[in-house]
Order: C-alpha cells, then sequence, then structure tokens
C-alpha cells in the first residue's frame, strides 16, 4: 500500500530544505513531477514521488547611470521580488511572474516623475516576443479595452466594452506547424493585456494556464518582453532558451 504525504513536505524531504522553502519552490512554478508542473503544494502524493526543480535565473543587469537601471528580470519571480533586491530604486513597470524581460527603475524621483509620464502618455515603446498556438502569416491589430477585477487579492482581466482602452499590434515572425512565434507591440499597457488580447484573437500563449494553452513539457508563460524604448534609451533583452525550441506538442 502507497504512502502519501503533502507535496511540499515530500520535496522537503527529498531535497533537505525546510518545508516552507519547498512550497515557496512550488509556489513559485519551479518543481516539476511525471512532467508536469507541480501547482498545488498542499496536494497528496506518494511519498516516493521524484521531483525535478528548476533553478531561479538571477537578474541582469542591462545598463545603469545615474538615473535609470534596466533589468533584465527572469521567469518564476514576481516584479515585487526583483525590487527588494534594488531597495534604494523606483519601480517603473510591472512584468507578469512567468514573464522574463526588461524591467525598468528610476534612480531618483525627478527622472521617476518624467518616466511616468511618458507610460502614461503612451510615449514608451514596449515590444514582447511570444510563442502562440495558430499560425499568424499577418499583421494583427487588437483595439479592444480590457477590464480587470480583482479577487482574494489576484488580478484577473478580460475583454469587456467597460475596460480601459488597450491597443496591441502582433507581427509574425515564424510559424512551425500550428504554433507561431510573434513580436507583440502594445501601445497601453494593461494587466495581462497581451494575454487576454491573444486569447481573444484565437491565438492563446503556450504555457499559459489562466487565459492561453497549458503545455505538458513547457512551465511557463511563453511571453518575453524583449525591447523597451524611453526617451533616447533603448533596451533590450535577449530571448530565453525557451523560445529557441518549438517542439511543444
Amino acid at each position: 500500500m502507497a504512502e502519501y504525504d503533502k507535496a511540499y513536505k515530500v520535496l522537503a524531504k527529498q531535497e533537505g530544505i525546510s518545508n516552507s522553502k519547498a512550497k515557496e519552490l512550488i509556489d513559485k512554478g519551479l518543481v516539476r513531477a511525471m512532467g508536469r508542473k507541480v501547482v498545488i503544494a498542499r496536494a497528496d502524493v506518494p511519498t516516493d514521488m521524484k521531483f525535478s526543480v528548476k533553478e531561479l535565473a538571477p537578474v541582469k543587469v542591462i545598463f545603469q547611470d545615474d538615473d535609470i537601471l534596466a533589468l533584465d528580470k527572469p521567469c518564476f519571480m514576481t516584479s515585487d521580488e526583483v525590487a527588494r533586491k534594488f531597495p534604494e530604486f523606483i519601480m517603473l513597470n510591472r512584468l507578469d511572474k512567468e514573464t522574463s524581460g526588461v524591467m525598468l527603475f528610476a534612480k531618483n524621483e525627478e527622472f521617476q516623475k518624467k518616466a511616468i509620464k511618458e507610460f502614461k502618455t503612451n510615449n514608451v515603446y514596449k515590444e514582447y516576443v511570444a510563442i502562440v498556438d495558430g499560425k499568424v502569416i499577418e499583421e494583427i491589430e487588437i483595439d479592444k479595452p480590457i477590464l480587470t477585477t480583482k479577487d482574494r487579492g489576484q488580478a484577473k482581466s478580460k475583454v469587456d466594452k467597460k475596460g480601459k482602452p488597450a491597443k496591441s499590434t502582433v507581427y509574425p515572425m515564424l510559424v512551425e506547424g500550428n504554433k507561431s512565434k510573434v513580436k507583440v507591440v502594445i501601445d497601453t499597457g494593461r494587466t495581462h493585456q497581451i494575454r487576454v488580447h491573444l486569447n481573444y484573437a484565437g491565438l492563446p500563449i503556450i504555457g499559459d494556464a489562466i487565459y492561453g494553452k497549458p503545455a505538458a513539457n513547457i512551465n511557463r508563460v511563453l511571453l518575453h518582453s524583449k525591447r523597451t524604448k524611453i526617451f533616447d534609451y533603448d533596451f533590450e533583452a535577449r530571448e530565453p532558451r525557451e523560445f529557441k525550441v518549438y517542439d511543444f506538442n
């Protein structure tokens, strides 16, 4: 008769770490078992279950001067966790936990005020790369308002006429079978905008368990903030290796 225990307890014993550390790794989406991401830390699993733990990539500095700090955020790290590593600076933009790429921080309040004005007036160029389910062979403009609500502290967005204006332009990059690699340029920055817009257009992002299409062998949302331009600055974060593999079946 197989014995069972909570997933985080079995993981803690396997890795020789504390229960709280094991739970944190599962909550971050870094743990897999039997080819799938473990999502419920308190789920009952066999005590001989074998887990694999993905190592969290470091935050990389792309550029900094007296006014601005540009970082390459790894996936599985929240924007707030990144901000805690640079407490002396002021966060200018957020990325979802599983979205990697360019994050900006102001180094002083004067620059912060100027930068926020640029974001509010949609003068910041924001370019993303995504892998979607579906064939994209021509440019697509998605100009649909997005409404965001919060439930138990979790933000959820949808296309809704009562929402705020939101515009995303999708450009084809590569088609492989029924999957496409696309460039997405957003004029606005609504919560989960790209994920919601692409799903609305019938092009769900691979690995997105909430708005898109989960995949057994992909354990993150395949969305990357590749390039951001503000004032005379132009920052680029190299695509992670997951975006160079096209075997998503």
